[in-house]
């Protein structure tokens, strides 16, 4: 070990080279930071730390009238991580307290003086300052978003569903069986449903995002021409649909597309049709009817963004076309679209990303029906990997599959993130378009 006596001690007991050196303000927040650790460990953290490979053995019963508790698989995988997270941010407390006390060892070596008290405190204040406004927020993210991300990792290792509900029915460790069920092909597998839910997913996450872009942008630049009277009016009704909560308007659309909805109505009574239209029950009906009423929802925010930018463009690239003998099509060819790819390319990617994730829209219109007798664990023909992991996780208590999925949806959306965003013309050539 390398240091004098005193940091050699901090090994041990931290802060108290600190302490010793007299820099009491780090040496008592370094031992109280072990002190704190240890009672921790023996009180609550070592317990389900110890009981974290088993997940528990022993089940709640009833011993007639009274109930003998057991363990509790879910509350020891809860508390089993987050004592693991503890530690580790005790090792790292532990490497800076040793890192501490070698740098003031070097300082007095030198010859130098140690900074105050004081100083130590109001560089919380000044120096530090950034390190003391992120200490909250950085330990909200932990607590709320990185533990539950690892959770939800570890429970698709585990046999969690509706048979196995913890304290009365424990669950345990599976390995890679339930990644096994997934892939699986066979009659008992999920495979194929997986796979076709995939497709849709990205079929549907493609048209919904571009289709709208390009009827956003040509909104924008209908409503933007000179000739165009009442600007103000149509983008006002445009930016209404947006006002209107989705929870509420696709309710309404999902009526108005049904058997006995609106629109069958009026095509019955008009005799354009002898039966209902099955919107909702034709599996590939049902598809484009979505894409459909999506494009409704998504072209005023493209429409909005699209406005900004095209006033952007500099009106002396098109007059200089247009000397040239430039068409109107050519424009929009060589200047406009390239600038708009441009510099909406991330937010392009952005929405890609979210409409793989697009819950509202499909739950609120279809919540993924029709039903298919193809598809395992109650997909539907129109579930995105979203919504197939709600019904899981709230209708069926599916909890190891459900987390498997969200697995998948992580990385699938990861990796499309990934590939795209390394070859979007704004990232690679930021200073290319000129």
């Amino acid at each position: 070990m390398k240091g004098d006596f005193k940091t050699k001690l901090s090994f041990v007991i931290m802060g108290c080279g600190q302490i010793l050196r007299g820099q009491w303000v780090k040496g008592v927040a370094f031992l109280t930071t072990e002190i704190l650790f240890i009672l921790y460990m023996i009180r609550f953290g070592g317990y389900y730390l110890s009981k974290l490979p088993t997940l528990g053995t022993v089940e709640t019963y009833k011993q007639g009238r009274k109930t003998v508790y057991g363990d509790n698989s879910f509350l020891i995988l809860l508390f089993g991580i987050l004592t693991l997270i503890v530690i580790a941010a005790f090792i790292l407390l532990w490497y800076l307290n040793i890192k501490d006390n070698l740098k003031m060892e070097e300082l007095l070596k030198a010859g130098k003086e140690l900074p105050s008290n004081g100083k130590v405190i109001g560089s919380l204040l000044d120096k530090n300052f950034d390190k003391t406004l992120m200490a909250i927020p950085v330990s909200g993210v932990f607590l709320f978003t990185v533990v539950p991300i690892i959770f939800m990792i570890c429970v698709a290792f585990t046999n969690y569903d509706d048979k196995h509900q913890a304290p009365t029915n424990l669950f345990t460790w599976v390995g890679l069986d339930n990644f096994k069920n997934l892939f699986s092909f066979g009659t008992q597998g999920m495979g194929s449903t997986f796979f076709k839910v995939l497709a849709w997913t990205i079929v549907w996450a493609f048209f919904a995002t571009f289709i709208d872009y390009f009827l956003g942008l040509a909104v924008a630049m209908l409503i933007n021409k000179k000739e165009i009277k009442l600007k103000k009016l149509w983008r006002t009704i445009l930016v209404m649909t947006i006002a209107v909560p989705q929870f509420v308007s696709l309710l309404y659309v999902m009526k108005m597309f049904a058997n006995d909805g609106l629109i069958n109505g009026y095509l019955l009574k008009w005799g354009v049709i002898s039966s209902p239209i099955q919107f909702w029950v034709d599996p590939m009906l049902a598809r484009i009817t979505i894409i459909v009423v999506n494009i409704w929802i998504g072209i005023p925010y493209m429409m909005l963004i699209a406005t900004g930018l095209l006033m952007n463009i500099p009106a002396e690239l098109y007059e200089s076309a247009k000397v040239d003998g430039a068409t109107g099509w050519q424009m929009f060819k060589s200047i406009t679209l390239p600038y708009m790819l441009f510099v909406t390319g991330p937010f392009l990617l952005t929405q890609f990303t979210n409409n793989l994730n697009n819950f509202n829209v499909i739950y609120l219109l279809t919540q993924g029906k029709p039903q298919s007798m193809k598809l395992a664990n109650k997909a539907g023909s129109t579930d995105l990997l979203v919504t197939w992991l709600y019904k899981m996780t709230v209708n069926d208590t599916n909890y190891k599959m459900a987390a498997v999925l969200g697995i998948m949806v992580f990385i699938v959306t990861a990796v499309v993130t990934m590939v795209v965003y390394n070859r979007l013309p704004s990232v690679k050539d930021e200073e290319g378009f000129q």
